[in-house]
């Protein structure tokens, strides 16, 4: 899987930035270092200034690329989860049962994430960690349904039917798919967040994943 998605290009809404920073080494030196800072500072204190002191260039050169901060996460998060789609799509290929089937997709949308080595310039270890820290940043705005109208999100919306199909080939009855599917994928960022922060009030652990949690929750939950 690794060789067929080293080959894959992750598509973003052009809307989200000014210049494509996949098609210079100065705009994939920025995506790669406002990772590495943001993950290091957090969003609230990341600025252009600091990532452009960090790369050794002008502030006003990331303008270049992006017109803001805000636009640079939802940027950063869409490529996320466009990755993430290719990952599940590639990984649920070829499974004839459904359970099984939906249980890789939960595997793929909550499992610890390690580096593509293939994606020199995106450390998925670091942007994961982005994702489950900052990610509501992106949704809990007052843009939020005029952002949903211009397809920020639309990718993100992917991942999550995707999941939904899979629920629903396993128990086309069960009427809270949707709210379920939404809930797998986005609560999984949740739990990561708690196991590593807010011990005392998740079941998550050293031992006991996130995925753990919702395989076995879908398990107990669905009709087979």
């Amino acid at each position: 899987m690794q060789d067929i998605l080293s080959n894959i290009i992750i598509s973003v809404n052009p809307k989200l930035y000014v210049k494509n920073p996949e098609t210079s080494e100065l705009g994939r030196k920025i995506i790669q270092n406002s990772i590495i800072l943001i993950d290091s500072i957090g969003f609230e204190d990341f600025t252009f200034k600091k990532l452009g002191e960090k790369i050794g260039s002008n502030e006003s050169s990331i303008y270049r690329y992006f017109e803001s901060k805000h636009k640079m996460l939802l940027y950063l998060s869409s490529w996320y989860w466009g990755w993430i789609e290719y990952k599940l799509a590639f990984a649920t290929t070829n499974i004839d049962n459904p359970m099984e089937r939906l249980k890789k997709g939960i595997v793929v949308v909550t499992e610890k994430i390690e580096d593509d080595v293939s994606t020199l310039h995106v450390n998925e270890s670091i942007l994961n960690k982005i994702i489950i820290q900052e990610f509501t940043k992106t949704l809990l705005t007052k843009e939020v349904d005029e952002e949903n109208k211009e397809g920020f999100f639309l990718v993100y919306k992917r991942v999550i039917n995707r999941i939904l199909e899979m629920i629903l080939e396993v128990d086309p009855d069960y009427e809270f798919a949707k709210s379920l599917s939404s809930s797998i994928v986005e609560g999984a960022l949740h739990q990561h967040f708690l196991k590593d922060h807010l011990k005392t009030i998740t079941n998550c652990n050293e031992s006991i994943s996130p995925t753990d949690f919702y395989i076995n929750l879908v398990e107990n939950l669905l009709k087979k």
